[in-house]
C-alpha cells in the first residue's frame, strides 16, 4: 500500500473490560495505551465495551422478543379507543388491512 495515501495497518490488542476478553488482530486505529501480549511484544490496546466475549447473541444469552405482544401493548396504551372505525376517508385502519392481506 502507499503510505502517503493508506494509514499503517499493524497489530493491535482489541480488550473488552467487561468479559475481560482480549485479541490481537491487525488495525489500522491507533492507541497512546499500550500492553504486552503473551508474545512478549508491546502492542497499542482500544478498550471495547462488546465483543464476542460480552455480546448475547455470541454468549447464548439473547432473549427472544415478543414482537406481536409488544406490538399490542403499543396499540392498547397509544391506539384509538375503537379501531375499527373508519378514518376520515372511509378505509379502516392501514396497518388491518395489510395484516388482512389489504382485502376490505
Amino acid at each position: 500500500m502507499k503510505p502517503i495515501i493508506h494509514p499503517e495497518y499493524r497489530p493491535v490488542v482489541f480488550r473488552d473490560a467487561s468479559a475481560g476478553f482480549s485479541f490481537l488482530t491487525r488495525s489500522t486505529r491507533s492507541s497512546a495505551q499500550t500492553v504486552t501480549w503473551e508474545d512478549g511484544h508491546d502492542y497499542p490496546v482500544i478498550d471495547v465495551e462488546v465483543s464476542s466475549a460480552s455480546h448475547p447473541f455470541y454468549t447464548g444469552r439473547a432473549t427472544v422478543l415478543d414482537t406481536a405482544g409488544r406490538v399490542e401493548k403499543f396499540r392498547r396504551r397509544y391506539g384509538r379507543a375503537d379501531t375499527s372505525a373508519a378514518g376520515a376517508d372511509g378505509a379502516a385502519d392501514p396497518a388491518a388491512a395489510a395484516q388482512a392481506g389489504g382485502a376490505r
